[in-house]
């Protein structure tokens, strides 16, 4: 099996895919840019080879320059994690061409998936229900209007190379599509290098509900339950849970067999996500596939006891998925919080900066997976994703009462966060009976934001207590040396 796997990423999920690879004692290589030449990822492997720069497209989207160091460094594989070249089907080729294993799907499976048009497509002939759209490669005004006319407005606009929110307008009325129009392609090319949109229904209150799929290269398809992600800004998901509080048995299985279905239509293989739209009635409509782990993957993880990162690893070795579908159990929930440097009072805008003080959560039921250390430095270069914190419990309330105890223990000095914020929806009447849906955020943001969280005075004295070490004179006659990360966290000897 593999002795050596690169890991094409940094941050929290470079040190999260890391962690696993060494549990099936396999040796990790990291790459990093010129900012992230301390980063916990940098630190925690193996072995760390530089890429040069500082922006994501000066480093981490240099495919040629990531395999030229995989080769380098005796790299079987690639994990590329999710973000930067997970998705992109060149750089799946390139490692084939390379005889370098891709620990992800086929090329052709990500391109096709990848483009929103054509996945629609496969997914209808397949028998999957989409959403009802309207796409040609010269589609103007008229044509999108004559749609939107036809199906009822309000409609979105989409980019078919889209993802993340990025090129996607909400249309309430015929005036308002000439604008939505230009401003989507313009977003889209800028983002994605290709203007290509599409116009589909809007569905009406949606509930955002996933399901997580594994492939094999025998033939196996099984799908492991399904995620809510409804809490949701700005289309970028903030919360999700794991079981839904939404979807029943009956529909789970319904659901689960469809993205079987969609899975196997696209001759997929790894680990994989199909994405649903659900109106009030419970109706689910095909959304998109992710082509690759997401961002949400701990929850599932939790109330399945699997761990996707070794089934990843185990597909893309040429073994066979570690069970059937008969032998998936759910059990308990899991909730997950993505906690980001951002200033939440400040239209969410990034908070990068050094991390002063850190002290993370604890206890039963609660996994921190994190990318940064105290003293490490939030990048201004890159996404500004902290960890992903969940918590698991025998139920919802369990999970839920453990997530806002966990977010009280979260202590990051230096650097602004949205930790309050997600206590604040945790603790929202609408969530904690779990009948929200997309428009939860939107709807109550306002309420949300002049929410107190009751931690105000505790938060007056800790601010005391750490504006008082921070300048308490040293005690001592020794003097504490200075020592290099690279020194203080070591390579690993284990092998």
């Amino acid at each position: 099996m593999f002795k050596k796997v690169l890991v094409a990423n940094r941050g929290e999920i470079a040190v999260r895919v890391m962690r696993t690879l060494r549990e099936m004692r396999i040796r990790t290589v990291a790459v990093f840019s010129d900012p992230d030449r301390a980063a916990l990822h940098t630190l925690m492997a193996d072995e760390a080879w530089p890429l040069g720069g500082t922006t994501s497209a000066e480093s981490y989207l240099m495919g040629e320059k990531i395999i030229e160091i995989a080769r380098k460094s005796g790299a079987e594989a690639i994990h590329p994690g999710y973000g930067f070249l997970s998705e992109n089907a060149g750089f799946a080729e390139l490692c084939q061409k390379n005889s370098i294993v891709f620990i992800g799907p086929p090329a052709e499976a990500i391109r096709q998936m990848g483009d929103k048009v054509t996945s629609r497509e496969i997914m209808t002939a397949a028998g999957v229900p989409v959403v009802p759209g309207f796409d040609k490669p010269d589609m103007t005004e008229a044509d999108a209007l004559a749609f939107a006319t036809e199906v009822g407005f309000p409609v979105m606009i989409k980019a078919s190379a889209g993802g993340g929110g990025k090129g996607m307008r909400k249309v309430d009325s015929p005036e308002g599509l000439e604008k939505a129009l230009r401003a989507a392609r313009s977003e889209a090319l800028s983002s994605f290098g290709d203007d290509h949109v599409y116009v589909e229904k809007f569905v009406q209150n949606p509930r955002h509900i996933e399901i997580q799929v594994l492939a094999d290269n025998h033939g196996n398809v099984i799908y492991l339950g399904e995620r809510d992600c409804s809490i949701q800004r700005r289309h970028q998901k903030v919360i999700e849970e794991a079981p839904s509080p939404f979807v029943t048995p009956e529909m789970r299985q319904k659901m689960g067999k469809t993205a079987v279905q969609a899975t196997r239509a696209a001759n997929y293989r790894n680990a994989g996500t199909v994405e649903f739209l659900v109106d009030k009635s419970r109706n689910f409509f095909f959304l998109e596939m992710n082509t690759r782990l997401q961002v949400e993957h701990p929850v599932t993880e939790w109330i399945t006891g699997l761990d996707l990162v070794a089934e990843q690893v185990r597909i893309a070795e040429g073994l066979p998925i570690s069970l059937k579908q008969e032998d998936v159990r759910l059990q308990g929930h899991a909730v997950e919080c993505r906690i980001y440097a951002e200033d939440p009072e400040n239209n969410f805008m990034p908070s990068p900066g050094t991390v002063q003080r850190l002290s993370t959560p604890a206890g039963p039921g609660i996994r921190d997976d994190s990318g940064i250390y105290q003293g490490g430095e939030i990048s201004v270069y890159y996404d500004p994703l902290i960890s992903k914190l969940t918590t698991y419990g025998p139920d919802r309330e369990t999970a839920i009462r453990r997530m806002c105890r966990a977010l009280s223990e979260y202590i990051v000095a230096g650097i602004k966060t949205n930790i309050a914020f997600h206590r604040k929806v945790l603790n929202h009447p609408e969530f904690a009976d779990g009948s929200h849906d997309t428009t939860f955020v939107d709807r109550h943001l306002d309420e949300l934001m002049n929410t107190p969280t009751g931690d105000e005075p505790l938060a007056i004295v800790a601010a005391a207590v750490c504006y008082y070490l921070d300048r308490k004179p040293a005690t001592g006659t020794g003097q504490v040396q200075k020592c290099s990360p690279w020194k203080r966290f070591q390579r690993s000897s284990w092998m």
